[in-house]
């Protein structure tokens, strides 16, 4: 029997940082035509590994080969010149410029005079998609594009190097059910090709669908190598934590007393595509908004916060009616939001962890007008560990913070205004599984304390297990309310959240 070809091995990889050891002697194989899953908490190590492949940082120690052969790997043309591609969660597109333009960006056709010509872009681009089976129109400005056509221009760029390794970096995070389905369709199509596809994610149901093998790193060290077929997703779960008691959450059956004032109450709200938008939200309750990529679920927070104008309708808070025209205003109302981009909405990436944390709460870190530096240290010391982020070190740049932590630091410096309502878009995109559960077991201690929570997610196994009603949106309007004691299943409420006109 023939053995599978190694697209990739990386022979005990260790880097370190500052003195710190990031990766310890971590090996790590891909077969050519496999989808090979690299999975871990954040911090664990996987950014840096594919960084390493990627040549955007070097190894201090090991070997990579590439089709059997050693190869030196010190830059980004390295690593193209050696088939290897990498399409990182956030794109790398020009948004002005078409999709034929971003594909062969630096590298245009010219005729024999040295001129750009585009036509000859245009035909090449249509040969790259066509051999792709993608129904994309390569004369459209990146702009104008959802973000998964915008990630299909991103791997059909890296394709057209003739990338013979794909690096895709938590590919689903912004993505509909439908999306994630022709993009499964693609990698497929890919491997047929025998493209090698390394595929770094958090969502445990969509490596079980669509990967051959995984990889666990923890720490730095590489756990395990898997066969999808042969583990199961506890399994994995506990290899990822390193701890054997670690479970998804239980169904949350806590009744709701809607018999009293609502803290929230939304009636005939029209703001941007929103219209006509009525809700009700009470104390202690965890309300949810399903819906596919542009049904207004984002849009929907953003004009509750004010950071969207309104355009008729009201907003009351408590029974009191109240004008919101922007974050100040809801701040005032007792309103805290999650945004759904914690590096562009949520955070300043260049600021250390406490000048975030006290962002939102400069009056209560000032005497006379001046900031108090010894309220700031008190203050960035108490979030620090009831949030349990980690380094826990408040005078670092809130960039080199892994995902799950810096997630942990938005939710911190909103926490720290101690909101009755709080607003959450996507709160657990680009977490590892362990800080996950730990979100979702937090939300449900601030309702348990009596706060409103609504939560935009497009995890519906997130909205079962902590939401006590779901409301279903398309183009801008609720079109169904549902408790959830009356959806049976996640795919019952997938069809619910499909089948709605």
């Amino acid at each position: 029997m023939t053995q599978p070809v190694n697209a990739v091995e990386m022979n005990n990889i260790s880097k370190s940082f500052f003195g710190t050891k990031v990766l310890n002697d971590v090996s790590f194989v891909v077969r050519a035509g496999e989808i090979h899953a690299l999975a871990g908490e954040n911090g664990a190590g996987k950014s840096t590994l594919m960084k390493i492949l990627q040549g955007v940082y070097q190894k201090d120690a090991g070997e990579i080969r590439v089709a059997g052969e050693s190869k030196k790997i010190e830059s980004f043309a390295d690593a193209l010149a050696s088939g290897i591609g990498m399409v990182f969660q956030e794109f790398s597109l020009v948004p002005d410029l078409t999709v034929a333009q971003n594909i062969f960006l630096n590298r245009e056709p010219k005729n024999k005079f040295g001129m750009i010509t585009d036509n000859a872009s245009v035909k090449q681009a249509r040969e790259i998609l066509a051999n792709l089976d993608l129904d994309l129109d390569v004369t459209a400005k990146v702009r104008t594009l959802g973000r998964a056509y915008q990630q299909l221009t991103e791997i059909a760029k890296a394709i057209s190097f003739n990338a013979k390794v794909l690096i895709l970096d938590e590919p689903t995070a912004s993505l509909a059910k439908h999306e994630v389905e022709a993009l499964f369709k693609l990698l497929k199509k890919l491997t047929s090709q025998g493209v090698a596809i390394i595929y770094v994610s958090h969502r445990m149901d969509e490596i079980f669908t669509i990967c051959d093998r995984i990889t666990v790193l923890r720490d730095g060290k590489m756990i395990a190598t898997s066969n999808i077929s042969e583990i199961t997703g506890e399994e994995v779960i506990s290899q990822i934590t390193g701890r054997h008691d670690v479970q998804a959450l239980e169904v949350d059956h806590t009744e709701i007393d809607r018999s009293g004032v609502p803290a929230v109450k939304v009636t005939d709200l029209s703001a941007g595509p929103l219209k006509n938008i009525n809700f009700e939200l009470f104390p202690g309750e965890i309300l949810g908004i399903a819906g596919l990529m542009g049904s207004g679920r984002t849009e929907l927070l953003r004009a509750l916060f004010g950071m969207d104008r309104k355009e008729s309708g009201e907003i009351a808070i408590g029974g009191t009616h109240v004008d919101i025209r922007g974050a100040q205003d809801a701040m005032r109302s007792g309103m805290a939001l999650i945004p759904e981009d914690r590096r562009r909405q949520g955070l300043v990436m260049e600021h250390t962890v406490s000048s975030n944390l006290v962002a939102t709460n400069l009056r209560s870190v000032s005497h006379l007008n001046f900031l108090d530096f010894s309220k700031i240290n008190r203050l960035s010391s108490e979030m620090i560990q009831k949030f349990e982020i980690r380094p826990a070190e408040p005078n670092r740049q809130v960039k080199l913070l892994s995902g799950g932590n810096q997630q942990k630091v938005v939710f911190a410096k909103w926490m720290a205004t101690n909101p009755s309502i709080v607003l959450l878009d996507e709160p657990t995109v680009g977490v590892d599984i362990g800080t996950k559960i730990e979100i979702m077991k937090f939300v449900r201690g601030l309702a348990a304390e009596g706060k409103s929570i609504i939560i935009v997610s497009s995890e519906l196994p997130e909205l079962l297990s902590v939401c006590h009603r779901i409301l279903i949106m398309k183009n801008g309007e609720i079109k169904e309310e549902v408790l959830r004691a009356d959806i049976e299943s996640e795919d019952h409420l997938q069809v619910i959240v499909q089948g709605i006109k």
